[in-house]
């Protein structure tokens, strides 16, 4: 009986991709004899199996070889079938296959790593941008919750909130980058984490002037991109916003129950060395909220954007009526084009 620590010194000789490899490799094999033995009873479509499994399994440089293989070995037990239009069909629509798999192992090849383990990477940052964009825990009398929807409901977007608690401030960014969709999320996923970064090691004056030097440092095409930043004294209530070409944050007074436009001015990230970005300072009292959210949320191709930020605080004066608690998610479903990537920051103090 073998010990735990056998097998596992058994699986650091031999890579987990090199067992694979043996497996199919093997299985091909016995599907091969089994055609030439066993025609008709088992048709040359069998050796598909293979071939998709090590698409999914086999890393880039195993898997053109492998494909090779398998196309060799449906070549040497062709010679056993009774060729017809059948048959004939069946060997281009295999090898056509195989031409496919290897096309996407060239590809495949700037990653580095095998269909799932790119697949789970991607998964992986996705999860950890949504982490990222996570509320901290708050004193009782806060409650903030933030909402992202991305253009045609992929899980990548170039909208992202970042969230951090320092000293006692509720430190938050809503950033949108340039494009939507797929095209501008490797560059949100890139910028999220040096966001994140910047938001917790960085003073609140700071953080934009921070995030608008990483970005003119990238080499990118669209490199540039829109920000509002919030710092929140929880224990005064105490605010300052800056923005960086970004919609306007709004501000609810529960005195009179209307709602303010907080107007700030700033250049948008990645363009202009050496910009200022002035704040706007004011104090959250009982009851207030405030709303921080991207151009998707108010701006279509047939309105203007002041004329959606008038349309979001009228749903948000209806949908928010007496009950913060899942606001976010109201007013995202309730506005915006599904075109464009939305995200929303809704803060309520209690």
């Amino acid at each position: 009986m073998s010990s735990p620590s056998l097998n596992a010194a058994a699986s650091r000789l031999v890579p987990r991709g090199s067992r694979t490899l043996a497996l199919l490799v093997v299985a091909t094999v016995l599907i091969g004899l089994a055609i030439w033995l066993l025609d008709p009873s088992v048709p040359l479509v069998s050796l598909l199996v293979p071939l998709v499994l090590s698409s999914l399994f086999l890393g880039p440089r195993q898997l053109p070889w492998f494909v090779v293989f398998v196309l060799l070995v449906l070549a040497l037990v062709v010679p056993s079938q009774d060729i017809d239009v059948r048959v004939a069909l069946t060997v281009a629509i295999i090898f056509g296959l195989g031409f496919v798999v290897l096309l996407s192992s060239f590809r495949r090849t700037r990653l580095g790593v095998a269909g799932i383990q790119g697949e789970m990477m991607f998964v992986d940052l996705r999860d950890r941008i949504l982490r990222q964009g996570g509320i901290p825990d708050l004193p009782p009398e806060w409650y903030a919750a933030s909402e992202l929807r991305s253009a045609g409901g992929t899980p990548f977007a170039g909208d992202f909130v970042v969230a951090a608690r320092v000293e006692g401030r509720l430190e938050v960014a809503v950033v949108d980058v340039s494009g939507k969709g797929q095209g501008a999320g490797t560059r949100a996923l890139l910028l999220c984490g040096a966001l994140g970064g910047l938001l917790s090691a960085l003073p609140p004056s700071e953080f934009l002037d921070g995030a608008n030097q990483f970005l003119l440092q990238q080499d990118w095409d669209e490199g540039f991109a829109t920000a509002i930043h919030l710092s929140l004294d929880l224990t005064t209530g105490h605010y300052d916003i800056r923005s960086a070409g970004h919609p306007p944050a709004a501000l609810r007074h529960a005195g009179s129950g209307r709602w303010e436009v907080l107007e700030s001015e700033g250049p948008i990230l990645g363009l202009i060395d050496g910009a200022d970005f002035p704040a706007i300072s004011g104090e959250m009292r009982r009851g207030d909220a405030l709303l921080l959210y991207t151009d998707g949320m108010v701006e279509t191709r047939n309105r203007d954007i002041a004329l959606g930020i008038d349309r979001m605080l009228g749903q948000a004066e209806r949908l928010l009526r007496g009950e913060f608690e899942g606001g976010a998610t109201r007013l995202v479903e309730a506005l915006g084009s599904r075109n464009d990537d939305r995200a929303l920051l809704l803060v309520h103090r209690r």
